[in-house]
């Protein structure tokens, strides 16, 4: 049978996108759900891999996205029971708060477009990562960051600014502060809705947009690799 994925997405503009397309293409059935259209939240453990999307609210705004409390049970009930998780950007913090960590705006302000992934050298023995050493570029798009990492997580990647960039927060749950699901289409979108931030932020939103264009190839190189060993954990985990 092909691994079931549980994809948790937080608003219409942050779809599974092209990490949906590349777990389909290794063989998994994804099932999206929307708490936002008021979809409940299934239980993680009736799946093989949950993977938690980005979205522009904070990891503890649950005034504003009240179904994050149950997002955050969600992701603790899936790795107490050793079921694989992903979080992505917003999943990244969601993931890190729910297990005891810490996310904060980021003091160095908003992070907009291309950045080089600093890995550690704790890639060497992870089960996802699996000894990343290259060149690698991520898309941020993000304001918040975790500062503290909860007990027995490991970062696997940082930022040029030293920043959590990727993260083992579990023996089989990870989290990337990047946008590795999307594509110059999709930042078109959020260089639209938040052209006055990079007016502030002293950016051209044609160069964003078109810099991510350009780096498309490279950027599906680095990162379908990962999202298809991720595949191959949700199998095992059956």
């Amino acid at each position: 049978m092909s691994p079931r994925v549980l994809v948790v997405e937080h608003q219409a503009s942050c779809p599974p996108h092209l990490v949906g397309r590349w777990l389909e293409d290794a063989g998994c059935v994804l099932e999206v759900c929307r708490p936002y259209a008021g979809d409940p939240l299934p239980p993680p453990t009736a799946y093989d891999a949950v993977l938690v999307l980005g979205g522009d609210m904070g990891a503890y705004d649950d005034d504003r996205a009240p179904w994050l409390p149950a997002v955050r049970e969600r992701v603790r009930e899936a790795v107490a029971a050793g079921t694989p998780v992903l979080g992505i950007c917003l999943g990244h913090q969601v993931l890190a708060v729910a297990l005891g960590g810490e996310v904060a705006r980021n003091p160095r302000g908003q992070t907009v477009g291309l950045q080089p992934v600093g890995w550690s050298d704790a890639t060497a023995d992870d089960a996802w990562v699996g000894g990343r050493t290259g060149d690698e570029v991520a898309i941020h798009w993000n304001n918040d960051v975790v500062v503290a990492m909860p007990d027995g997580g490991v970062v696997l990647a940082r930022t040029p600014g030293g920043e959590v960039q990727v993260a083992r927060f579990a023996d089989r749950a990870w989290g990337v502060q990047a946008h590795p699901e999307v594509d110059a289409d999709v930042v078109a979108g959020w260089a639209a809705d938040d052209r006055d931030d990079l007016v502030a932020l002293g950016l051209d939103e044609a160069a964003v947009v078109a810099a991510v264009a350009d780096a498309e190839a490279r950027l599906e190189e680095h990162w379908r690799p990962l999202v298809e060993r991720f595949a191959a954990i949700a199998g095992g985990n059956r």
